[in-house]
């Protein structure tokens, strides 16, 4: 539903996927909503195929299939939402999700870690406190006759 206040659907700075490349299915909802749930078609899919579109960059789609390949079904995204009574505010949190999961999924990867050794001052606590454990429950034993 492409409309003129809404060019399209923003992710980050440099990402915004068209509103032609979003469509949307509707179905009854469980959950709240009384007897309207049983005629109203408030639950909202999003659906994207990330696979073919446009507002990617090579990289970032190869980025986005890898790290999202377990929720894609051929290349197409769906997120589903149907925790609110109007149809209006399922669409508006499932808009939020798709960002959320878009942007979190783009990110780049954390660099990786160096690995360090424990300093000396480390070391000696940790057998310090090895040593101080030991001779507490070196104390708790039953005297010996020797």
């Amino acid at each position: 539903m492409p409309s003129a206040h809404r060019p399209g659907l923003r992710v980050s700075a440099g990402v915004t996927i068209p509103e032609s490349e979003l469509s949307w299915r509707f179905s009854r909802s469980s959950g709240p909503g009384g007897q309207g749930v049983n005629t109203a078609d408030s639950r909202a899919e999003l659906v994207w195929d990330a696979a073919a579109s446009t507002a990617l960059s090579p990289a970032q789609r190869e980025r986005l299939l890898e790290r999202l390949g377990g929720r894609l079904v051929d290349g197409v995204l769906t997120i589903a939402a149907s925790e609110h009574r109007a149809q209006l505010r399922n669409r508006d949190a499932a808009r939020e999700r798709l960002v959320a999961l878009v942007s979190e999924a783009l990110r780049p990867p954390a660099p990786p870690r160096r690995a360090t050794k424990p300093s000396r001052g480390s070391k000696e606590r940790r057998l310090k406190a090895k040593q101080r454990r030991t001779d507490v429950k070196q104390l708790r034993q039953r005297p010996r006759d020797s």
